[in-house]
């Protein structure tokens, strides 16, 4: 189940985890993600797994998107790659779990906060800094409103700020947070609650839950891609703040 070169998978039989596995910042290009939605597709069809686990090699669970495939002649094979990662997940009958010890910005926090819980460690920290270079994260703006409520998370998105594990939990954002010593410890008692549960009884359960939430929300990742491509992708800024970042200095920003 290991011949990838940008990620992990490891079959515990109740749990399968998918370990990004691009240290150190597990920063995610193109390659990355096909990986990614090839191993996804696979684990769709795992016959035996009650949870879905998703955990980072290095020191941060993943810095993001990677910035230079977000230039004109990649985005919109960078954007379908990245949101297929979602539609995917959205697939999963299986709760999914991301586990984060260290830092989950831009597309990693999105990858993390889209799973259906996340545990994560008191050096765990959470951010979409996407405005700084001129552009929104699409599926953030999709699911953050539903997860905190639409002013805390506009405050998030269009300051661009990180914040602790500690602040995550507080606002709802993530689930738990642990200490980080004995917290893959912690973690398996979290995940035990759930695969000493039926697996046909998990799957109904979250259903029924995701019934009429989940059509919103994709419904709102949709309209968010399309404001991205066809829209901000068009302005000015936007290529100015990829530009200025890739070449190590402050945006001038024209507003339009």
């Amino acid at each position: 189940m290991n011949n990838y070169q940008f990620i992990k998978l490891i079959d515990a039989g109740n749990t399968v985890s998918l370990v990004l596995n691009r240290p150190p910042l597990n920063v995610m290009n193109i390659s990355m993600m096909q990986e990614m939605n090839a191993a996804f597709s696979a684990l769709l069809r795992h016959p035996n797994a009650k949870v879905l686990l998703i955990k980072a090699e290095g020191k941060a669970f993943s810095a993001g998107v990677d910035v230079a495939d977000h230039t004109a002649d990649k985005v919109n094979e960078m954007i379908s790659e990245f949101h297929r990662i979602f539609h995917l997940l959205h697939e999963f009958k299986i709760p999914t779990i991301a586990v984060v010890d260290g830092a989950a910005l831009g597309g990693g926090c999105e990858l993390a906060i889209y799973c259906d819980m996340v545990a994560a460690s008191e050096r765990a920290k959470f951010g979409q800094p996407e405005i700084k270079v001129g552009v929104f994260p699409p599926v953030a703006t999709a699911i953050f409103p539903g997860l905190v409520n639409r002013n805390r998370a506009l405050e998030l998105l269009l300051s661009g700020e990180t914040i602790s594990a500690t602040e995550a939990e507080r606002i709802g954002l993530i689930n738990r947070v642990f200490p980080v010593e004995g917290f893959e410890a912690q973690v398996d008692a979290f995940v035990s609650r759930f695969i000493s549960q039926s697996k046909t009884t998990l799957e109904f359960t979250k259903r029924a839950v995701d019934a009429s939430l989940y059509r919103a929300r994709m419904e709102a990742l949709k309209r968010a891609e399309e404001i991205y491509l066809n829209e901000m992708m068009k302005t000015e800024d936007a290529h100015e703040g990829l530009k200025a970042f890739m070449e190590k200095r402050q945006p001038v920003w024209k507003n339009k």
